[in-house]
């Protein structure tokens, strides 16, 4: 199911809901790019295993218009006012990539509301200099170095193209990533998924990938990871060479009641087959509305 919620001010928020309509509800922080529909592939587990799935676009992803100068913690405010559209009063987090840090600040923002979050392989705090070291120089460190939305913009496009065609040529990410990912690359489940949510991903262009690396490249300045209350679940892939293992390894040493997974042979996609039995686990005893 898909709907757009509109906000206070204005501004509306794409959702599209997966899994079991009267399940376990749980807020999905998509990837950068990414898009609403970036769960969809897991709908039939989430549906047996009990969770309600919401993907939610960020602005500047899909049916989310561009919010220029946002940052994490509005991200956050629109996870919440999401929840409260659907009159949710407690809820779990998945932030996937990009999305770990939206993931962490909702919790952080409104911890009496968040009952469990999954951080899969998730970015860190950008502020940490041996993690952001190892970002990728076209994708992340030349869009932080610009100077300005508009340089950061063209040097996402430069990185991605206009449409992200080069993350499928042969430049794309298929030149790095792990066997277990080049697998899941192959399976026609989940790649008819993914070419599915494409559109989604660049219909604004690079506008929300550039927004997001402006919100997170000064680290997580706008938000406090000791107010998490809730157990928190850093999985992560030991072979990832997106995000490489020492962001998950930073998050969990600075995250209050976080506890690091690491998967052995995984890599940036498939770490998220895992998401669903770690939600499982995390919400055992406890029943978000």
């Amino acid at each position: 199911m898909n709907g757009a919620v509109k906000l206070h001010d204005g501004r509306s928020v794409g959702t599209a809901e997966f899994g079991a309509a009267d399940g376990d509800a749980v807020l999905w922080c998509h990837g950068g790019p990414g898009s609403r529909l970036e769960p969809a592939w897991l709908d039939v587990e989430a549906r047996a295993a009990g969770l309600r799935v919401i993907g939610i676009d960020r602005p500047g992803y899909g049916d989310s218009p561009p919010a220029p100068g946002r940052t994490i913690v509005d991200g956050a405010r629109d996870l919440l006012a999401v929840a409260d559209h659907l009159g949710l009063e407690r809820f779990a987090t998945v932030g996937v990539s990009t999305g770990g840090a939206y993931s962490l600040a909702t919790a952080a923002v409104a911890p009496d509301r968040v009952s469990a979050v999954v951080a899969c392989c998730s970015m860190t705090d950008m502020s940490y200099g041996p993690a952001r070291s190892t970002m990728s120089p076209a994708h992340a460190l030349d869009v932080w170095d610009a100077p300005d939305r508009d340089a950061a913009i063209v040097a996402a496009t430069a990185a991605h193209g206009p449409h992200g065609e080069k993350l499928q040529g042969s430049d794309g990410v298929r030149t790095i990533i792990c066997a277990e990912d080049r697998a899941l690359f192959a399976d026609a489940h989940w790649m008819g998924h993914a070419m599915a949510a494409f559109p989604a991903m660049f219909r604004w262009g690079l506008e929300g990938y550039a927004d997001d690396r402006i919100a997170d490249g000064t680290g997580w300045i706008d938000f406090d990871v000791n107010a998490i209350r809730c157990p928190v679940t850093v999985l992560h892939g030991t072979l990832d060479a997106m995000c490489q293992p020492v962001h998950a390894e930073h998050t969990a040493s600075i995250v209050p009641n976080a506890r690091l997974r690491m998967m052995e042979g995984h890599g940036h996609f498939s770490i998220e087959a895992f998401v669903i039995p770690t939600l499982k686990e995390l919400l055992a005893g406890d029943h978000p509305g």
